[in-house]
C-alpha cells in the first residue's frame, strides 16, 4: 500500500484496501478510491487524485528522462525544448531570458497540485495541458499556470514584468481564479486564440448574410462561441428590390448557420456553438420560436442552434396586461417609416423612444402588421423553454439603459451564454472596384463584439480575504489578452481594441454560501450577494482606472458614461467607497469600456473544485460518466455542517434565486448567465410569474430554463 497517501488521508476508512497495490494499475486504484467516495466520506476524491497525480508524474518523468520526484526541476529546459518543437510559441524564449526562466521555475510549487479533486485534476490534464506531436501530454499543472502568466505578461514593462508574472501565477496556482477555457488552454501554445465568445450583427443583404456565415465559421474553427443578431433581416414575404413576397425570411439563414455549426467544429473537439437572437416584434418570431422543437416540419427546424428572444419593456407590460402585440417586417419599417425600430430602446422605465417609434408603426395606416395577443407569444416561448431549454430571454431596454458606451452604439442581443452586452453594428460592403487585374472589396467594419473572460473563485478568495490583491492582477491579465490575441476576423480585432471590453466574473457562489452557513432561500443570501458583488465591482473599476493611468483609457472613452460620471450617479452608487472609485475614474480615466460579466464557467469551476458560476448544486452526490471512467462527485467541502446549506437546484424556490441575481446585477455592468431551475410539473402561470419577476428585478437576461425533463449543452468557450 502507498503509505504516503494512506498517511495523508488517515481519516478515511482504509479497511479492505488492497495490501499489494503493485497488482493493480493506477487506473484501477483511482477507480477503487472513487468507488468509496460518498456523502459520508467525500475526501476519497482527493485520495483518487493523488493516485492520478503519481501516475501522471511517472508519465512525464519518462518523457523527461528524470525521476518522478524531479519532474518540476526542468522547467527552463522544457520551455526551450517545447518552443523549438513548435508546441509552445517562440515568444516564451524570445521574451524571457534563460535566467528568468530558471527563476520562474524555482517558484513552481508542486504542493499546489494537491489541491485538486479527482474531477478537477482529470479535467485539467485531459483538456488543458500541452501535448506533443504524438498526442502525449508533456506539461505539468503548475507549468500550465506559469505559461499562461508568462504569455499574458510578456509585454509588460521589463522592470516589473517578473513581479506581474509571479503575481498572476500566485492567483492561478492557489485557485483563487481561473482564466477562460480558450486562454487557459491556448496561452503560450503555438496555436489557438484566447477569447471566449464573439457577437455579430447581420446586415440585411445577401452579401452581408454570407459574410457573417463565413466569419462565424472562421471563428468557430478556432474554438469561439458565436452569438448572432438576426433582427435586421427582412421577414418572410417581404419585398426584394421592390418585388413583393420574395423574401424567405430568417429561417433559411438559420439553416445556413446550423449547417456551419455542425460542419465547422471547434479545434476538432466538438461541433461549433452558435446562438441566434431575434426581436419579439419581428414577423418571423413564431417560426423562430419553433425552430428547436422536436416535432413539426424538419425543414423548419434548426436543432443545433441556440435561440434568444429580444424583449422590450413594452412587450412585458402587454403580457402582464393581456394586451395585443404587433409584428412588423424590419425592412418595410425602414422603407415606410424612415427608421429602424430595432435601433431604439426606452431610455427610462416606462417611457422612451422605443415605445414612441413602436406606436408610430402601430398607428401607420399603410404599414403591414400581424396582431396577436402578447400572452400567446409568451406561451410559445415557455413551451419551447420547457421542451428545449431555450429561447434565452434578453431584456433589451435594461441592457441598453445600463450601457456605459451608448454614445457609440446600441446593444441588440447577447452572446452564446447571455452574459456579454456590448455595442454591436453590422459590417457592410462599401465598394467594389477593379484595377490592375484585381478585384478590391472595401468593407465598413461594424462593432463585432469579443468576450475576454476570467472568473474569481468566490469560495476561496472571499474567505481568504484576497480580493484586494487578486482583482488588480486579474484585470491586468484580461487587459493583456486584448493586445496579445490574434483574431482572424478583422472587425472583431478592431472592436476588441476600441472598447477593450473584459468580463471579470465569478464562480463558487453556492460553495461560498455553504462555507459561510448562509441558506440560499434567505434575505441574508440576497444581502450577501449585494455586499460581495458591490465590493468586486468597486475593486474592478479601481483596478481598471489604475491601468488607465499607466497605459491610457480605451479609445472610445470620450463621451462615455465613465467620462462624465453618470455611470455612478445613474446606478445610485452611494457612500465613501463608491465616491473613491468615481474619483479614481474622474482623475485617471478607465482602461476597459466594459468590465464585468458572469459566465457559466462549469469546466474551470470543476478544475477549481467548486460550484459553477452563480448556480446552486445539481445534487449533493452524482456520477459523471466518461469514456473509460465513472466519476462520482459530491458537493464541495461537504460536511455534517455544510450539508444543510446545500439544497439542490430543482428544489430551490426560484424567486429567491431571481432576487439574489437582481442584487448582483446592480453591480455587473454587462450580464449574468442565470439559469432557472424548474420541475417538469410547473404550471404555465408559475413559469410566467418567474419571467415577470426577473424582468421587474431588472435582470438583463435569463439563460436556460432547466427543467427536470431534460439536460442541455453547456458553452465550453465561456467556461472561465
Amino acid at each position: 500500500m502507498d503509505k504516503d497517501i494512506q498517511s495523508e488521508f488517515s481519516q478515511l476508512d482504509w479497511t479492505g484496501w488492497p495490501e499489494n497495490e503493485e497488482a493493480y494499475t493506477s487506473r484501477q486504484l483511482q477507480q477503487l478510491a472513487l468507488d468509496r467516495l460518498s456523502i459520508e466520506e467525500p475526501d476519497w476524491t482527493y485520495a483518487a487524485a493523488r493516485y492520478r497525480l503519481k501516475e501522471y508524474y511517472r508519465e512525464v518523468a519518462g518523457r523527461r528522462f528524470c525521476k518522478t520526484d524531479e519532474v518540476y526541476r526542468s522547467f527552463a529546459e522544457s520551455v526551450r525544448y517545447l518552443s523549438e518543437e513548435g508546441i509552445y510559441d517562440r515568444c516564451l524564449t524570445e521574451m524571457y531570458t534563460g535566467s528568468e526562466l530558471r527563476e520562474l521555475g524555482d517558484i513552481l510549487d508542486p504542493e499546489k497540485d494537491r489541491q485538486f479533486t479527482f474531477p478537477g485534476l482529470h479535467t485539467f490534464i485531459d483538456r488543458y495541458l500541452a501535448k506533443n506531436h504524438q498526442g502525449d501530454r508533456v506539461e505539468l499543472p503548475q507549468e500550465r499556470f506559469m505559461i499562461v502568466a508568462m504569455t499574458l505578461m510578456q509585454h509588460e514593462e521589463r522592470s516589473r514584468r517578473m513581479e506581474y508574472v509571479k503575481e498572476a501565477y500566485w492567483a492561478m496556482a492557489n485557485l483563487y481564479m481561473t482564466a477562460a477555457t480558450p486562454t487557459l488552454a491556448n496561452a503560450g501554445k503555438s496555436h489557438g486564440q484566447l477569447s471566449s465568445c464573439f457577437i455579430d450583427t447581420v446586415d440585411d443583404s445577401l452579401r452581408g448574410i454570407f459574410d457573417s456565415v463565413t466569419d462565424a465559421a472562421t471563428l468557430s474553427k478556432n474554438g469561439g462561441g458565436i452569438g448572432i443578431y438576426l433582427g435586421k433581416i427582412r421577414a418572410k414575404g417581404s419585398s426584394i428590390k421592390g418585388f413583393k413576397g420574395n423574401s424567405s425570411g430568417v429561417l433559411p439563414w438559420m439553416k445556413q448557420l446550423n449547417n456551419t455549426a455542425v460542419s465547422v467544429d471547434q479545434l476538432g473537439q466538438r461541433q461549433g456553438a452558435i446562438a441566434v437572437y431575434l426581436d419579439v416584434w419581428h414577423k418571423d418570431i413564431f417560426p423562430f420560436l419553433d425552430a428547436k422543437l422536436n416535432n413539426g416540419d424538419e425543414r423548419q427546424r434548426t436543432h443545433d442552434l441556440f435561440t434568444g428572444v429580444c424583449l422590450p419593456d413594452l412587450f412585458m407590460e402587454k403580457v402582464e396586461a393581456r394586451g395585443d402585440w404587433h409584428l412588423f417586417d424590419p425592412h418595410e419599417v425602414r422603407q415606410r417609416m424612415g427608421f429602424s425600430l430595432e435601433d431604439f430602446y426606452d431610455e427610462n422605465k416606462g417611457n422612451g423612444s422605443f415605445r414612441k417609434k413602436y406606436e408610430a408603426c402601430v398607428n401607420d395606416p399603410v404599414l403591414s402588421r400581424e396582431t396577436v395577443p402578447a400572452i400567446e407569444i409568451m406561451k410559445r416561448i415557455m413551451i419551447s423553454q420547457l421542451e428545449t431549454g431555450t429561447p434565452y430571454m434578453f431584456y433589451r431596454d435594461e441592457a441598453n439603459r445600463s450601457n456605459p458606451n451608448s454614445h457609440e452604439g446600441m446593444i441588440y442581443g447577447s452572446n452564446l451564454c447571455t452574459e456579454i452586452m456590448q455595442n454591436m453594428s453590422p459590417t457592410t460592403v462599401v465598394e467594389e472596384s477593379a484595377g490592375d487585374g484585381r478585384i478590391l472589396i472595401e468593407k465598413q467594419p461594424g462593432d463585432y463584439v469579443v468576450c475576454n473572460l476570467s472568473s474569481v473563485n468566490l469560495a476561496k478568495a472571499v474567505p481568504d480575504g484576497v480580493l484586494e490583491r487578486l482583482i488588480p492582477i486579474q484585470v491586468r491579465m484580461l487587459d493583456n489578452v486584448i493586445d496579445i490575441n490574434s483574431i482572424e476576423v478583422p472587425q472583431a480585432q478592431l472592436t476588441n481594441r476600441k472598447y477593450r471590453g473584459i468580463g471579470l466574473g465569478t464562480y463558487g457562489w453556492h460553495h461560498l454560501l455553504a462555507k459561510e452557513r448562509i441558506r440560499w432561500e434567505s434575505e441574508e443570501a440576497v444581502e450577501f450577494a449585494d455586499a460581495v458583488y458591490g465590493k468586486i465591482a468597486r475593486l474592478t473599476i479601481r483596478a481598471s482606472a489604475e491601468l488607465a493611468e499607466e497605459k491610457g483609457p480605451y479609445p472610445a472613452y470620450k463621451g462615455s458614461d465613465w467620462e462624465d460620471g453618470s455611470f455612478f450617479t445613474s446606478r445610485g452608487y452611494l457612500g465613501e467607497e463608491w465616491e473613491a472609485a468615481a474619483e479614481d475614474v474622474w482623475e485617471k480615466g478607465i482602461r476597459n469600456g466594459y468590465l464585468m460579466a458572469v459566465a457559466p464557467n462549469s469546466s474551470t469551476a470543476i478544475i477549481a473544485g467548486t460550484t459553477a458560476s452563480i448556480d446552486p448544486i445539481y445534487r449533493k452526490e452524482y456520477a459523471e460518466e466518461k469514456k473509460n471512467y465513472r466519476i462520482p462527485v459530491t458537493a464541495p467541502d461537504l460536511t455534517s455542517e455544510t450539508t444543510w446549506f446545500y439544497k439542490r437546484a430543482h428544489d430551490i424556490d426560484q424567486h429567491w434565486s431571481i432576487r439574489q441575481n437582481g442584487a448582483r446585477q446592480k453591480y455587473v455592468d454587462q450580464g449574468i448567465s442565470f439559469n432557472l431551475y424548474v420541475k417538469n410539473t410547473i404550471r404555465a402561470k408559475e413559469l410566467l410569474e418567474l419571467h415577470l419577476l426577473a424582468w421587474k428585478e431588472r435582470l438583463k437576461t435569463t439563460y436556460y430554463v432547466r427543467s427536470t425533463s431534460g439536460e442541455y449543452d453547456e458553452c465550453e468557450s465561456c467556461s472561465s
